[in-house]
C-alpha cells in the first residue's frame, strides 16, 4: 500500500516556502524554455482525493511558466462524442506538440477513480484499463514525451472539513455535488481504488509523486521541486544522447518461403462473373452498414499495397455501397509540420471511426515499418518498436468494439511496370504516377522483406492481414467485398 506510507503532518514555515518559491520560479522559466529548444512535449498529471487542492496548486505551477507554452485541461465525465470511441482517444488528441506542455486537471486516471466508484466495472474491464493506460504511457514516453503524475493526498477527516467549508460558501457551493460527499462516507473504499491504480501504474518511464497536500505551501514546493527536477534530468540527457541508429540493414530472410511469395497471383475473374456478384455484394454491404450504424459498431479498413496495386479501386467499390454520412476515406501521405511535432500514431487516433462508422485508410500507420524503414526516415529503434506500439493500438481498437481488417494488395513486379506505364500513357491517370513511385520501385527487394516481416509481426487475431491476390483487378475487388461483408455478418450475429 502506498498511501498508509505519506506522512500528512508535514508543513513548510512562511519564510522557507517564501524563499524557495523566488528560486523554484525563476528555475522553472529556465528550464521550460531549454526544453522547448530541445523539442520535448510534457504532460503533467493532477490526481488526487476530491478538495485535494488540485486547481490551487495546477494554478502555483503555471504562474511559474510562460503562458504561450502551456494548455490546461480539466477531465469531466465523457461527452456523448467521447463516448463513441476508446476512451483513450479524447487523450490522444490532447497530446502536446513537441516544445509544449500539457497539463492535466485529472486524466485518463478517471476512469480508474471516480468512473470506477460509480460504476463498478468488473475485474476484466479494471485490468484492461490498466493495460491500456501502462501502453499509453509507455508508447509517448518511448516516443520522447516526458510524463509527470502527481496524486495529491489528504486525509478523511481533512476533506470533509474542507467540503464543508466549500458548501457554506455561496461562492464555492456549487464546487461540492453528492456524489464528492458519497465518497468521503466511502473514504477507505476509494482509497483502496487508488492504491491499487498507483500500485500498478508506477512505472520507471512515468513514475507517480504522491504529494502530501494537507499543508497547501508544502505541496506547492513539492510539486515545483520534483517539475523543476524532472525537467533539468531530461534536459541533461537531452544534451548527452547520441544519435540514433538508422542502418537500413536487413537480415537474410529467405523470401522463397514468405508469405508474398506463396500468393498464387494467377487468380482471375471473368467481367460477367465480377459484374454479378459486384451488384450483389455492394446490395449486401449498404445493408450492413446500416445495421452497423444501429447497433453502434466502428469499423476500420486499412489498405496497404504496392504502387499501383488497386487500393483506390477497391476503395472506389467499396465506398459506393455506403452511406456517405457514415464513413471516411482517410489519404495518408507524408506527415505535415503539426503531424511530425507529435507521436506518429496521433495522426491516425484522431481519424478513429466514432461507434457505428467506418473509417477507410488509404496507406496506414504501416508507414513507419516499410517507408520509413526502407528510406531512413526512422531510426532503427523507431521502427523495431513500432510493430508492437501497432499492434497495442489494433487491440485497444478491437476491445472497444471495432472490426479491424487490413488488406494488402499484392502484384508482382511485371504488373507493376505494366500498370505505370498505362498510367504514363493516359492523359486522365498520368497525375497518379510520380518519380517517387518509380524510386520506390528500384528498392522492390527491400520493400518485400519489409513488408513480409510486417505481414508475419503484425497479424493477429483480433486484427488480421489479408492478402489480395491484385494482377487481375476484378478478382481483386470482389475479395475485398466478399472478406468486409463476411467479416461485419460474423459481427453482427454476435451481437
Amino acid at each position: 500500500m502506498m498511501l498508509e506510507k505519506i506522512d500528512l503532518s508535514k508543513t513548510i514555515a512562511k519564510k522557507e516556502y517564501k524563499k524557495r518559491m523566488e528560486e523554484l520560479e525563476s528555475r522553472l522559466a529556465l528550464l521550460q524554455r531549454a526544453l522547448k529548444g530541445k523539442n520535448v512535449p510534457v504532460m503533467i498529471v493532477f490526481e488526487g482525493f476530491g478538495a485535494a487542492g488540485k486547481g490551487t496548486q495546477i494554478n502555483r505551477l503555471i504562474q511559474t511558466l510562460d503562458p504561450r507554452g502551456f494548455t490546461v485541461y480539466s477531465t469531466d465525465a465523457e461527452t456523448k462524442e467521447e463516448q463513441l470511441h476508446p476512451f483513450l482517444w479524447r487523450f490522444w488528441n490532447k497530446t502536446p506538440e513537441k516544445g509544449r506542455i500539457a497539463v492535466f486537471d485529472r486524466s485518463w486516471y478517471r476512469k480508474l477513480l471516480i468512473d470506477r466508484y460509480e460504476t463498478k466495472p468488473s475485474k476484466k474491464k479494471i485490468a484492461i484499463t490498466l493495460d491500456e493506460i501502462n501502453t499509453f504511457e509507455k508508447q509517448l514516453t518511448d516516443g520522447g514525451t516526458l510524463i509527470i503524475k502527481f496524486f495529491l493526498d489528504i486525509s478523511k477527516k481533512e476533506q470533509k472539513k474542507r467540503l464543508k467549508k466549500l458548501r457554506e460558501n455561496k461562492s464555492t457551493k456549487w464546487r461540492v455535488t453528492e456524489a464528492d460527499i458519497d465518497r468521503n462516507k466511502h473514504f477507505d473504499a476509494y482509497a483502496n481504488m487508488a492504491d491499487e491504480m498507483l500500485v500498478k501504474t508506477d512505472s520507471s518511464y512515468a513514475p507517480w509523486t504522491i504529494v502530501e497536500a494537507e499543508d497547501a505551501d508544502f505541496a506547492t514546493i513539492k510539486i515545483l521541486s520534483k517539475v523543476a527536477d524532472a525537467f533539468e534530468e531530461r534536459y541533461q540527457t537531452e544534451c548527452k544522447s547520441s544519435e540514433k541508429l538508422i542502418d537500413g540493414k536487413f537480415d537474410s530472410t529467405n523470401l522463397n518461403d514468405s508469405m508474398l511469395k506463396k500468393s498464387d497471383l494467377s487468380k482471375k475473374l471473368k467481367q460477367e462473373d465480377y459484374d454479378k456478384k459486384l451488384s450483389e455484394l455492394q446490395k449486401k454491404l449498404g445493408h450492413l452498414h446500416g445495421q452497423l450504424y444501429a447497433k453502434r459498431i466502428p469499423v476500420v479498413l486499412a489498405f496497404e499495397g504496392w504502387d499501383a496495386g488497386g487500393k483506390g479501386g477497391a476503395i472506389k467499390r467499396l465506398t459506393r455501397a455506403l452511406d456517405p454520412r457514415g464513413y471516411t476515406v482517410n489519404p495518408t501521405s507524408s506527415p505535415n509540420d503539426i503531424e511530425r511535432a507529435h507521436h506518429y500514431l496521433w495522426r491516425f487516433w484522431t481519424r478513429m471511426p466514432k461507434d457505428g462508422h467506418i473509417a477507410i485508410f488509404d496507406r496506414t500507420w504501416y508507414g513507419r515499418v516499410m517507408v520509413e524503414r526502407v528510406e531512413g526516415f526512422c531510426t532503427t529503434q523507431d521502427w523495431q518498436r513500432a510493430y508492437k506500439e501497432i499492434n497495442q493500438m489494433e487491440k485497444q481498437l478491437v476491445h472497444h468494439g471495432a472490426v479491424v481488417l487490413k488488406f494488402w494488395l499484392h502484384i508482382d513486379k511485371g504488373e507493376q511496370a505494366k500498370r505505370f506505364k498505362d498510367r504514363q500513357e493516359n492523359p486522365e491517370k498520368s497525375w497518379k504516377i510520380t518519380d517517387e513511385d518509380w524510386r520506390n520501385r528500384q528498392k522492390w527487394e527491400l520493400y518485400e522483406k519489409a513488408v513480409d516481416e510486417m505481414l508475419v509481426r503484425t497479424s493477429t487475431a483480433e486484427a488480421p492481414w489479408i492478402i489480395v491476390e491484385g494482377n487481375d483487378k476484378y478478382y481483386a475487388r470482389i475479395k475485398v467485398l466478399e472478406t468486409v461483408v463476411a467479416a461485419l455478418e460474423k459481427r453482427l450475429k454476435k451481437e
